[in-house]
């Protein structure tokens, strides 16, 4: 069986050591070559045929931003991850790489040295590459296997006014949030609530990213603030988020409670505290992820009555959270990333006056067919 060729490039010896020792360790995967700096990663590419590439963003010569750009012009299907550090510039310059076609990222800074460095690859890096490269070369297949087809909820006849809209997010996620938030009306009906896995640093300045771009507030997650509609929150990292209700309104939480299926924030922590408290009232989406997270939540969800929208295959990086919970069959529709916000626009505005935006994107959605049914 072909092993999956991966090329690290990073200015550093000691990380491109690492990464060797640690992808050496897999038996799936092997390190064809290193680089020091961009301008000579990108001459080893055409020799060397990697099927993906780690990629340093702080490096002399040809930065990781810079090489990039220039892979995507060249080889825009090779799956890329950057190596970020944990600081507010690394966070920008990060999402700038991810909103270039970067799959994904790894936070060096947390890496440490010697066997904790090899323990945190193996956990954080090496499921990344497995994912990624799983269409390119063949793996074992994921243990339990999942069933083949997703299976849709059976629709229901009457459908709860929604209140609230939570989002559970992660690999490629950044992606899709920054093309559907932005096609949020100012007039939005409902409060949004995101878990994005992000580490901290990370969550506050893609809030603040999504903000700028957005027709909507969007805000990193506070103690105490109360929900309106039309704003958006982002659970910041290494926090859980929940909802407590206070007399007429109902307030953000945070806690840091073990992490679940390895995240903090978690999206089942969010999907149950918003089932408790809006039950039938709340639409959750689940969009591009690796692994379960946002599944025993949007079981919640189901129980409570409530509506569940999710990413498809095709469009999502990686069909591990959405995949999941469509083959329970909680999904209320599998829908591709074109077609999400207009989606979640029917279903809000269902039971309220539909403006020309919201007209717009039924029509829209409509006049393609419907993708859900």
């Amino acid at each position: 069986m072909r092993k999956i060729r991966v090329l690290v490039v990073d200015d550093s010896v000691v990380i491109r050591r690492l990464v060797s020792v640690a992808l050496s360790d897999n038996p799936h995967i092997e390190v064809i070559a290193t680089a020091p700096n961009g301008r000579i990663a990108l001459s080893k590419i055409p020799m060397c045929h990697p099927d993906l590439i780690t990629l340093d963003i702080e490096m002399p010569v040809m930065n990781g931003l810079e090489t990039l750009a220039m892979v995507r012009k060249s080889y825009p299907s090779l799956p890329v991850i950057m190596f970020s550090a944990l600081t507010p510039m690394g966070a920008d310059k990060t999402l700038d790489c991810l909103a270039l076609g970067a799959q994904d990222y790894v936070t060096k800074t947390e890496m440490g040295t010697g066997d904790a460095a090899i323990a945190y690859l193996l956990r954080h890096l090496v499921p990344k590459i497995e994912a990624f490269c799983r269409g390119i070369v063949e793996l074992p297949a994921p243990v339990p296997p999942a069933p083949i087809a997703p299976v849709l909820k059976q629709p229901s006849d009457v459908a709860q006014r929604v209140d609230v809209l939570v989002i559970a997010s992660s690999t490629g996620g950044p992606k899709v949030l920054l093309e559907v938030i932005p096609q949020i009306p100012a007039d939005f009906p409902v409060p949004v609530l995101i878990v994005q896995h992000m580490p901290p640093v990370f969550t506050k300045h893609f809030a603040q990213n999504l903000s700028d771009k957005s027709k909507i507030r969007v805000e990193e997650g506070t103690v105490g603030e109360p929900l309106k509609a039309g704003r958006a929150w982002v659970a910041p990292g290494n926090h859980h988020m929940t909802l407590k209700r206070d007399g007429t309104a109902v307030r953000l939480q945070l806690n840091q409670d073990p992490p679940q299926h390895s995240c903090r924030p978690s999206a089942d922590v969010l999907f149950r505290s918003a089932a408790e408290l809006y039950g039938p009232s709340t639409l959750g989406v689940v969009l591009t992820g690796m692994g379960q997270d946002g599944l025993h939540g949007s079981e919640c969800i189901a129980e409570a009555g409530g509506q569940i929208v999710v990413q498809d295959e095709a469009t999502s990086v990686v069909w591990g959270m959405p995949g999941f919970v469509a083959r329970a069959g909680l999904a209320d529709a599998v829908v591709p990333v074109n077609h999400l916000f207009a989606e979640i626009a029917k279903r809000v505005m269902k039971g309220r006056t539909m403006t020309s935006l919201y007209a717009a994107q039924a029509a829209s959605l409509h006049g393609g067919g419907d993708p859900c049914r």
